[in-house]
Protein backbone atom coordinates (compact mmCIF):
# COMPACT_ATOMS: atom_id res chain seq x y z
CA UNK A 1 0.00 0.00 0.00
CA UNK A 2 1.14 3.98 -0.76
CA UNK A 3 0.67 4.65 3.17
CA UNK A 4 3.20 1.28 4.28
CA UNK A 5 5.62 1.94 1.37
CA UNK A 6 5.97 5.83 2.80
CA UNK A 7 6.18 4.48 6.56
CA UNK A 8 9.17 1.92 5.70
CA UNK A 9 10.81 4.45 3.82
CA UNK A 10 10.73 6.72 6.65
CA UNK A 11 11.89 4.08 9.57
CA UNK A 12 14.78 3.13 7.15
CA UNK A 13 15.97 7.13 7.17
CA UNK A 14 15.54 6.89 10.86
CA UNK A 15 17.43 4.12 11.33
CA UNK A 16 20.36 5.44 9.10
CA UNK A 17 20.48 9.32 10.83
CA UNK A 18 20.66 7.15 14.11
CA UNK A 19 23.55 5.05 12.90
CA UNK A 20 25.50 8.35 11.60
CA UNK A 21 25.12 10.38 14.60
CA UNK A 22 26.25 7.30 17.15
CA UNK A 23 29.21 7.16 14.49
CA UNK A 24 29.64 10.67 14.54
CA UNK A 25 29.72 10.86 18.57
CA UNK A 26 31.69 7.86 18.59
CA UNK A 27 34.40 8.86 16.16
CA UNK A 28 37.47 11.18 17.46
CA UNK A 29 37.80 13.32 14.79
CA UNK A 30 33.96 13.62 14.61
CA UNK A 31 33.53 14.36 17.99
CA UNK A 32 35.98 16.68 17.66
CA UNK A 33 34.75 18.83 14.71
CA UNK A 34 31.17 19.12 16.25
CA UNK A 35 32.61 20.19 19.46
CA UNK A 36 34.23 23.18 17.45
CA UNK A 37 31.23 24.15 15.60
CA UNK A 38 29.03 23.33 18.08
CA UNK A 39 30.54 24.05 21.87
CA UNK A 40 28.99 26.34 24.37
CA UNK A 41 30.81 29.28 25.97
CA UNK A 42 30.15 27.23 29.20
CA UNK A 43 32.09 24.11 28.08
CA UNK A 44 31.13 20.82 28.19
CA UNK A 45 31.20 17.56 26.72
CA UNK A 46 28.86 17.23 23.52
CA UNK A 47 28.90 13.05 23.61
CA UNK A 48 26.25 12.61 25.68
CA UNK A 49 24.05 15.03 24.01
CA UNK A 50 24.46 13.00 20.36
CA UNK A 51 23.91 10.05 22.42
CA UNK A 52 20.78 10.69 23.24
CA UNK A 53 19.37 12.11 19.89
CA UNK A 54 20.82 8.56 18.58
CA UNK A 55 18.76 6.90 21.13
CA UNK A 56 15.80 9.18 20.47
CA UNK A 57 16.01 9.16 16.73
CA UNK A 58 15.79 5.36 17.12
CA UNK A 59 13.15 5.30 19.65
CA UNK A 60 10.80 7.00 16.94
CA UNK A 61 12.14 4.38 13.61
CA UNK A 62 11.42 1.96 16.74
CA UNK A 63 7.93 3.29 16.61
CA UNK A 64 7.38 3.78 13.17
CA UNK A 65 8.65 0.20 12.29
CA UNK A 66 5.99 -1.27 14.72
CA UNK A 67 2.97 0.70 13.29
CA UNK A 68 4.17 -0.49 9.46
CA UNK A 69 4.10 -3.96 10.55
CA UNK A 70 1.19 -3.47 12.58
CA UNK A 71 -2.25 -3.01 10.80
CA UNK A 72 -3.61 0.90 11.44
CA UNK A 73 -6.58 0.71 12.62
CA UNK A 74 -5.39 -2.41 15.08
CA UNK A 75 -2.88 -0.17 16.85
CA UNK A 76 -5.51 3.07 16.71
CA UNK A 77 -7.38 2.35 20.10
CA UNK A 78 -3.64 2.49 21.62
CA UNK A 79 -3.52 6.16 21.06
CA UNK A 80 -7.11 7.10 22.13
CA UNK A 81 -6.49 5.40 25.66
CA UNK A 82 -3.01 7.11 26.07
CA UNK A 83 -5.15 10.48 25.25
CA UNK A 84 -7.25 9.51 27.62
CA UNK A 85 -4.97 8.55 30.29
CA UNK A 86 -3.03 11.80 29.87
CA UNK A 87 -5.68 14.18 30.28
CA UNK A 88 -6.58 12.67 33.47
CA UNK A 89 -3.03 11.64 34.68
CA UNK A 90 -1.68 15.21 33.47
CA UNK A 91 -4.79 17.36 35.23
CA UNK A 92 -4.35 15.40 38.47
CA UNK A 93 -0.78 16.10 38.78
CA UNK A 94 -1.69 19.33 38.25
CA UNK A 95 -3.83 19.47 40.51
CA UNK A 96 -1.78 17.68 43.20
CA UNK A 97 0.77 20.10 43.17
CA UNK A 98 -1.53 23.09 43.31
CA UNK A 99 -3.14 22.09 46.46
CA UNK A 100 -0.30 20.60 47.80
CA UNK A 101 1.80 23.99 47.38
CA UNK A 102 -0.93 26.26 48.35
CA UNK A 103 -1.61 23.77 51.47
CA UNK A 104 1.54 24.15 52.55
CA UNK A 105 1.01 28.47 52.90
CA UNK A 106 -2.10 27.90 54.47
CA UNK A 107 -0.88 25.88 57.31
CA UNK A 108 1.86 28.08 57.78
CA UNK A 109 -0.36 31.34 57.63
CA UNK A 110 -2.75 29.70 60.18
CA UNK A 111 -0.68 29.25 62.72
CA UNK A 112 -0.51 33.28 63.32
CA UNK A 113 -4.33 33.95 61.61
CA UNK A 114 -6.12 31.26 62.03
CA UNK A 115 -9.23 33.23 60.95
CA UNK A 116 -7.71 33.82 57.59
CA UNK A 117 -7.61 30.13 56.46
CA UNK A 118 -11.19 29.63 55.10
CA UNK A 119 -10.66 32.70 53.18
CA UNK A 120 -7.13 31.42 51.91
CA UNK A 121 -8.84 28.36 50.99
CA UNK A 122 -9.53 29.66 46.80
CA UNK A 123 -6.19 28.25 45.90
CA UNK A 124 -7.27 24.95 46.93
CA UNK A 125 -10.67 25.06 45.22
CA UNK A 126 -9.40 26.28 41.82
CA UNK A 127 -6.24 23.65 41.77
CA UNK A 128 -9.23 21.12 42.30
CA UNK A 129 -11.33 22.07 39.47
CA UNK A 130 -8.17 20.94 37.56
CA UNK A 131 -8.89 17.28 37.92
CA UNK A 132 -12.32 17.97 37.09
CA UNK A 133 -11.42 18.92 33.44
CA UNK A 134 -9.08 16.33 33.05
CA UNK A 135 -11.88 13.84 33.77
CA UNK A 136 -14.54 15.53 31.97
CA UNK A 137 -11.96 14.86 28.51
CA UNK A 138 -11.04 11.42 29.83
CA UNK A 139 -14.53 10.48 29.99
CA UNK A 140 -15.35 11.72 26.37
CA UNK A 141 -12.72 10.45 24.33
CA UNK A 142 -13.17 6.65 26.59
CA UNK A 143 -16.89 6.78 25.61
CA UNK A 144 -16.11 7.24 21.80
CA UNK A 145 -13.34 4.62 21.20
CA UNK A 146 -14.73 1.43 19.71
CA UNK A 147 -13.31 -2.14 19.52
CA UNK A 148 -14.39 -2.21 15.42
CA UNK A 149 -14.20 0.59 12.84
CA UNK A 150 -11.73 3.14 14.93
CA UNK A 151 -9.15 4.53 12.57
CA UNK A 152 -6.13 5.95 13.08
CA UNK A 153 -7.09 9.81 12.64
CA UNK A 154 -9.73 9.58 15.69
CA UNK A 155 -6.42 8.08 17.76
CA UNK A 156 -4.19 10.93 17.08
CA UNK A 157 -7.27 13.32 17.81
CA UNK A 158 -8.12 11.84 20.73
CA UNK A 159 -4.67 11.75 21.61
CA UNK A 160 -4.06 15.25 21.26
CA UNK A 161 -7.24 15.62 22.90
CA UNK A 162 -5.54 14.26 26.15
CA UNK A 163 -2.24 15.81 26.10
CA UNK A 164 -3.69 19.37 25.77
CA UNK A 165 -5.97 19.03 28.10
CA UNK A 166 -3.66 17.22 30.46
CA UNK A 167 -0.85 19.57 30.11
CA UNK A 168 -2.45 22.63 30.10
CA UNK A 169 -3.85 21.59 33.54
CA UNK A 170 -0.54 20.61 34.69
CA UNK A 171 0.89 23.81 33.79
CA UNK A 172 -1.95 25.84 35.60
CA UNK A 173 -1.75 23.99 38.80
CA UNK A 174 2.00 24.66 38.99
CA UNK A 175 0.84 28.33 38.59
CA UNK A 176 -1.63 28.37 40.88
CA UNK A 177 0.30 26.59 43.56
CA UNK A 178 3.43 28.89 43.63
CA UNK A 179 0.47 32.15 43.52
CA UNK A 180 -1.59 30.47 46.22
CA UNK A 181 1.63 29.56 48.48
CA UNK A 182 3.25 32.94 48.26
CA UNK A 183 -0.18 34.71 47.86
CA UNK A 184 -1.39 33.43 51.01
CA UNK A 185 1.47 34.43 52.96
CA UNK A 186 1.42 37.95 51.82
CA UNK A 187 -2.29 38.04 52.67
CA UNK A 188 -2.02 37.19 56.05
CA UNK A 189 0.71 40.51 56.15
CA UNK A 190 -1.21 43.11 54.14
CA UNK A 191 -4.87 42.20 53.58
CA UNK A 192 -5.17 44.53 50.51
CA UNK A 193 -3.24 41.96 48.38
CA UNK A 194 -6.09 39.53 48.42
CA UNK A 195 -7.83 41.41 45.09
CA UNK A 196 -4.43 40.73 43.49
CA UNK A 197 -4.09 37.07 44.37
CA UNK A 198 -7.43 36.77 43.38
CA UNK A 199 -6.75 37.84 39.93
CA UNK A 200 -3.57 36.19 39.26
CA UNK A 201 -5.10 32.67 40.34
CA UNK A 202 -8.33 33.32 38.26
CA UNK A 203 -5.76 33.75 35.06
CA UNK A 204 -3.78 30.72 36.07
CA UNK A 205 -7.05 28.93 36.05
CA UNK A 206 -7.86 30.50 32.99
CA UNK A 207 -4.94 28.51 31.01
CA UNK A 208 -6.54 25.16 32.01
CA UNK A 209 -9.50 26.70 31.00
CA UNK A 210 -8.35 27.38 26.83
CA UNK A 211 -6.97 23.49 27.30
CA UNK A 212 -10.45 22.47 27.94
CA UNK A 213 -12.23 24.19 25.25
CA UNK A 214 -9.53 23.06 22.40
CA UNK A 215 -9.34 19.88 24.05
CA UNK A 216 -13.15 19.12 23.34
CA UNK A 217 -12.81 21.09 19.89
CA UNK A 218 -9.94 18.10 19.01
CA UNK A 219 -12.36 15.35 20.74
CA UNK A 220 -15.19 15.85 18.68
CA UNK A 221 -13.01 16.18 15.43
CA UNK A 222 -12.23 12.80 16.10
CA UNK A 223 -15.68 11.85 16.97
CA UNK A 224 -17.61 13.40 14.08
CA UNK A 225 -14.90 11.38 11.28
CA UNK A 226 -15.47 8.10 12.84
CA UNK A 227 -19.48 8.96 12.54
CA UNK A 228 -19.33 9.55 8.65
Amino acid sequence: APGLHRTACSSRDLHGLASRVLERSSSPTGLAESQSHARPRSGGKLAPMNVRVALLVACLAACVTGAQAADADAIAPFFGFMGAMSSIVFSCFGAAYGTAKSGVGIASMGVMRPELVMKSIVPVVMAGVLGIYGLIVSVIIATNIHPTGYTLFQGYAHLGSGLTTGLAGLAAGMAIGIIGDAGVRANAQQPKLFTGMLLMLIFAEALALYGLIVGIILSSAGSSAGSE
